[in-house]
């Protein structure tokens, strides 16, 4: 198999790869924005959720046992 043959389907992946890439609709910076602030609140939350549980068995725990 010749150079030319291997390279050709890498050239032809990476030529449909932009083609759909331009079809792509893509936030824009309000919508970013938007998702980032979500993302960030939620995990804020459920962090919070999470330590308090933690906290509450830890000390169901250490009552039970010491």
């Amino acid at each position: 198999m010749s150079e030319e043959a291997r390279t050709l389907p890498v050239i032809k992946y990476l030529t449909e790869v932009r083609q759909e890439l331009q079809r792509v609709s893509w936030p824009d910076r309000h919508q970013t924005l938007q998702k980032t602030i979500l993302v960030i609140s939620v995990s804020i939350g459920v962090g919070i959720y999470i330590g308090v549980l933690d906290f509450i068995f830890t000390r169901l725990a250490t009552f039970l046992i010491g």
